[in-house]
């Protein structure tokens, strides 16, 4: 070595990283590098473990309803408002039908009810109208299904608790409609929250990647032991496979005679519309594209618009603007896109009451589509939004293998089931935004929170009822007009 100057570096510190914090990237944790006890004494869990303190989970069981709550009729006209006047009363008419429809199409009532209960201050990108039948089937890029939730017309962010009390809530809607006792509705409330809370305790436990891809499908069932609710799964499957494009535009077109189709009016659910509206629809499909991923830009172009048909759709979002668009490639196979127009968030004027600001959201489909995104592990891949003569809307693939359980008819053991399994899903949503580890802190080991939210939501389930049956009779009295059965 003589004759050779050799440089030693000089010993880096534990005290002074090599690498210094990068923005978007988490912080090192306090006391990193010397020890694992230090960097406990400021973990998330711990956190999570202080909020017990400034909220006791026992405290979610109350429902202070606030002084100005509207009354139920008055709750629904306001929801009405911008929709298509013609269709409120198909609307009212779903929402009259049961309370578990009512409380479908009242996600803004119970929002402002909502202001009046717990929170901790811990936000996620919510779904906004997490109740049971907001959980399917689609298909994924290459035709396989997979299980998420499936709407989110009232996505934002905001307190994780508000998604976990409607899920909770509505199981013992669905099961009071589907003939379950007392009892077996309750559990279905308290399984739904256990299973949430067991979930969140997993992911926190995972390493970040695998966290944020957790519960394959085919894990779904024996981690929320389901096993009962396979045979429902099962044919909910099988006839989700034949839920396509191709399928509904067979049902739904016609030879136009010019080598392509058109639509056929099927009123009031489907129905053709003038020219000038559909090159409306059609001209804001420009936009679209300049928001849809780019790799996905060169499969669109091989599709031509032949035609464009106004869809009613759902029990919420009746009357509001909604298109079906059939578009066909160089062998006449089918696709069709759902232009659906994007409200505001029900959610969101109510969410300064709890401490939760509301950004500005520049673009209402936008919103959608990327809230979409934050929650689900698999989104379609032709998600985006436009605009249609000054309006926003959300546009995605219409009858993509979509599939759901119906949660008023289930079997009464398949309740708590499937309360179990929405459950799981809405902890691994709620994850991809929240830290698993700072939730799993507060919701704990026991099942204090089970007990408390399902208590809440038997609670709220009769206030439910009360309003659904006042609606009932604003509609006997023809205060609100009411159309059954479309």
């Amino acid at each position: 070595m003589s004759g050779t100057d050799v440089t030693v570096p000089a010993r880096r510190t534990m005290d002074k990283p090599r690498i210094p914090v990068v923005p978007g990237f988490a912080q090192r944790p306090a006391g990193a590098g010397r020890g694992r006890a230090a960097a406990r004494t400021t973990s998330p869990k711990a956190a999570g473990k202080a909020l017990r303190l400034a909220v006791p989970r026992a405290r979610h069981s109350r429902l202070d309803l606030p002084s100005d709550r509207p009354d139920a009729v008055r709750a629904v006209e306001e929801s009405n408002r911008g929709r298509v006047p013609a269709l409120t009363p198909i609307r009212v008419g779903r929402m009259a039908a049961t309370p578990f429809a009512f409380l479908r199409g009242s996600a803004g009532l119970m929002a402002h009810d909502l202001t009046g209960t717990p929170v901790t201050g811990v936000g996620a990108q919510l779904c906004g109208d997490a109740h049971a039948a907001n959980f399917g089937l689609y298909g994924d890029a290459r035709g396989n299904l997979v299980i998420d939730l499936n709407d989110f017309d009232e996505t934002v962010f905001g307190p994780w608790e508000w998604d976990l009390k409607r899920l909770a809530t509505s199981l013992v809607l669905a099961g009071r409609e589907a003939g379950a006792d007392e009892e077996t509705c309750r559990r279905g409330a308290y399984d739904t929250v256990g299973a949430y809370r067991r979930t969140m305790r997993l992911l926190a436990r995972l390493p970040a990647l695998d966290a944020w891809n957790a519960i394959a499908d085919e894990e779904l069932v024996s981690h929320t032991d389901a096993r009962d609710l396979l045979g429902t799964l099962e044919r909910v499957s099988a006839k989700a496979r034949n839920n396509t494009s191709a399928r509904f535009a067979a049902r739904s077109t016609a030879d136009s005679g010019d080598d392509g189709r058109c639509f056929v009016d099927a009123p009031p659910v489907l129905r053709r519309v003038s020219d000038a509206e559909a090159a409306a629809v059609a001209a804001g499909l420009a936009g679209y594209l300049e928001t849809v991923s780019e790799d996905r830009v060169p499969l669109l172009a091989r599709y031509a618009i032949h035609d464009v048909a106004f869809r009613v759709v759902g029990t919420g979002s009746v009357g509001t603007r909604s298109y079906v668009v059939l578009l066909l490639d160089h062998r006449g196979e089918p696709l069709v896109l759902q232009v659906k127009e994007a409200r505001p968030s029900a959610l969101s004027p109510h969410l300064p009451a709890v401490g939760f600001d509301v950004p500005a959201v520049g673009h209402e489909g936008r919103r959608v589509v990327l809230g979409q995104k934050r929650m689900q592990v698999v989104s379609d891949i032709l998600l985006g939004w436009a605009e249609v003569d000054g309006r926003p809307y959300q546009v995605r693939q219409f009858r993509n293998r979509k599939g759901s359980v119906d949660p008023g008819a289930l079997a009464a053991d398949e309740v708590d089931d499937y309360g179990r399994m929405t459950g799981a899903l809405l902890a691994r949503a709620h994850a991809h935004s929240a830290d698993p580890r700072l939730l799993a802190g507060y919701c704990g080991k026991n099942d204090e929170l089970d007990e408390a939210v399902a208590e809440f939501a038997v609670t709220y389930a009769d206030r439910t009822e009360a309003d659904h049956t006042e609606l009932v009779r604003a509609v006997g009295a023809g205060r609100i007009a009411a159309e059954s059965g479309v």
